[in-house]
């Protein structure tokens, strides 16, 4: 089985974030409407996605 290598790349990102808003929003369509609201929702369910991956990392 071959082992996957390590780019050695280092990211900007925060704490508790896996996709940015910054680099998300990037790949939405224009936001029509309460473009904060959105970004509320993205950051929240981001973070989510975080915690539930630290979670299966730590409980395994």
């Amino acid at each position: 089985m071959a082992k996957a290598k390590l780019t050695g790349r280092k990211t900007k990102r925060r704490p508790g974030v896996c996709i940015p808003w910054e680099e998300k929003v990037k790949e939405l369509p224009p936001i029509q409407t309460r473009p904060e609201l959105v970004q509320k929702v993205w950051e929240d369910v981001d973070a989510a996605a975080y915690v539930y991956i630290w979670h299966c990392v730590l409980s395994f």
